[in-house]
Formats: structure tokens, sequence, C-alpha cells
């Protein structure tokens, strides 16, 4: 073992022993560093894990992964503490709708009924009325009456996703974007596809990150065969049932090493070695342990706003028998 390794598990090993002495859950998104993972109680997406963090029976939750998911922990569980290892890690996906423009939008459509992406502050998810994920927003925008104009936001790829599949002319879009996986075209998915020929091709829809490539597979100017849509929870599912022994990966290249510690022997290819968040990595395994160690960094959702953005989240969670699953 190098140094470098022996220092990594000596590391997680006093984080595991705190996590016991303060009754701590460590949850872990799909997309963190894979030491980070493997010290992890829980890894999976940001709802999933919201989810085991209500259920939990732990006093302490500390959640690696960006602000808004330990908001959403916050707001699913007002009595429990809840610490972010960097205060730094947001997103710039929800950077793209705060709640003054959305109470703007609001203003101008005054019927309307607001759907948010879950990749929203705490304050944008108070002034909604139904939050979604991705592989739920097309069962929300059906839940609502037809008459009914919506506002969607804030991820535009994912609203010109769910107004094509539903056929909804009433659906206005925010003009939003994830910074890492906007730029991501067809010509990238087909060159990593013809470099891997036969290989499973699997696009994440629930984070935002790939849903240009959603749009772009509903219109067929994708190659369809071996291609599936599906959650993160969905893509280690998949490639631990498949019979193909290569897949490429279409969403932030952290789920890689989820799927390499979980089946072993097939081989992974990201659409691009670049699709990485650099939010999600600045969460390390230094960090995880101060932040057990100091009790920081807190996240607490004032109960005035929590209280208005429980409903929404519960709305997300109740529609959809895979809406917000992992």
């Amino acid at each position: 073992m190098s140094m470098a390794a022996a220092g990594t598990t000596a590391l997680a090993q006093r984080i595991r022993e705190l996590a016991r002495e303060k009754n701590a859950v460590i949850l872990a998104h799909n997309y963190q560093i894979g030491p980070v993972q493997d010290v992890a109680d829980f890894v999976g997406d940001s709802l999933g894990l919201s989810r085991q963090a209500a259920r939990t029976k732990a006093d302490l939750i500390v959640f690696c992964g960006v602000h808004f998911m330990a908001e959403t922990a916050s707001i699913l569980c007002p009595d429990k503490r809840v610490l972010i290892p960097d205060l730094e890690a947001g997103c710039s996906l929800s950077d793209t709708l705060n709640a003054q423009q959305l109470a703007a939008w609001k203003a101008q459509y005054p019927d309307a009924v607001v759907v948010t992406y879950v990749n929203t502050s705490a304050a944008v998810k108070a002034l909604s009325d139904y939050c979604c994920t991705s592989s739920n927003a097309v069962e929300v925008i059906r839940a609502i009456p037809e008459e009914r104009p919506i506002l969607f936001g804030p991820d535009m790829f994912l609203g010109a996703y769910a107004s094509r599949v539903t056929g909804r002319k009433n659906l206005h879009i925010w003009a939003g974007e994830c910074h890492v996986h906007a730029a991501v075209r067809p010509e990238d998915v087909e060159r990593a596809r013809e470099a891997h020929p036969g290989a499973d091709f699997l696009i994440h829809p629930e984070c935002g990150c790939v849903t240009s490539c959603m749009v772009y597979l509903k219109d067929k100017d994708l190659r369809q065969e071996d291609a599936y849509i599906t959650s993160t929870e969905g893509m280690v599912n998949h490639v631990a049932r498949s019979p193909k022994r290569e897949f490429v990966v279409a969403t932030e290249t952290g789920i890689l090493h989820r799927m390499r510690k979980e089946t072993p022997g097939k081989k992974y290819f990201p659409v691009s070695a670049e699709m990485e968040c650099r939010f999600m990595k600045m969460i390390t395994i230094e960090k995880l342990l101060h932040s057990l160690e100091a009790g920081v960094h807190e996240v607490k959702v004032p109960s005035d706003i929590a209280d208005k953005a429980r409903l929404p989240i519960e709305r997300m969670i109740a529609i959809g028998g895979s809406g917000g699953k992992d």
C-alpha cells in the first residue's frame, strides 16, 4: 500500500470512529470522489439520500454533496442537524434561478402552476407548487390540468424534453442550464459510441447534466438502439444485470467509481472525461473529517421557508413510481 493510500485509510478509519461516537450518518452523492463514497453509509442521488436522511435514527447528518441537497435534507429532517463539509459546494444550475427572479416571473403569469427542478434553492422551492426530478418531470406535468399554464425552471433542456413528450403548448421554460454538461452534443455521443461499438449507452435523466441529450434522443438525432435514459441508480442496476461488458456513460464521471466498485470486470467509458462538476469535487475526505470533528458547516433552512418548501417536495415524492428514485 502506498503512503497516500495508507493515509486515506487512516482518515477513513477516524471518520468512521467519529461517526459512531456522534451517532452520525454520512451520505455521499454518486458524483463525489471515490474515497468519500467509500467511507459513506449511503451513496446515491440527492433525493434518494434525502429519503435515507428522513428515515435515519442518527442525530447528525453529514451530506457530501452540493448545497441544495443539504437544504433538502434539512427540510425533510427539521429535527436533525445537517452538515456539509464545504459551504462553497454550490450548483451552477440552481444559481440560474433565484427567488427574486421566480417571484417576478410568477407575477407575469398569476394563473400559472410553478414546477421547479430539484436542483434549486430552498427559497425557490418555497415559491413552487411542485418540484420534480428528471425521471418524473413528465408525470408531474401530466398531473396538472391541461388548461393551466405552467412555469418550468430552471433547466431549459429538461423543460424542452417534457414539453415535447407531453405535447404541452402552455409550458413556459426558464433559460437555465448546468455549466458542466450544457455543451454535450450528438456528435460527442456518437464519437464515444463509435469508439466502443456494441456498448450500451446510458444517459442520466435526473441531475440536469445531460438533458440536452434527452432532447436529441427524443428527436431521433441519436442512434437509439442500446440507448437507455435512466437514473444513477438505474445505471448501477443496469450494468449489474446486463450481459454487456462495455458501457458508454453520459453523466458526471463520479458515477464510474461506484460502477467499478459494485460491478467489477466490466468497462465503463465516459462520453467526456471533462464531465466533472467542480462543486461536487470540492468535498474531500479531509474536509469530511474536519466537518465531523468541528461540527461544521451546518445547513439549516429557516422554518418559514422550510414549511413552504416541504409541500412541493412531498408532491414530487408522491408523483410517479420512479420519480426521484436513485
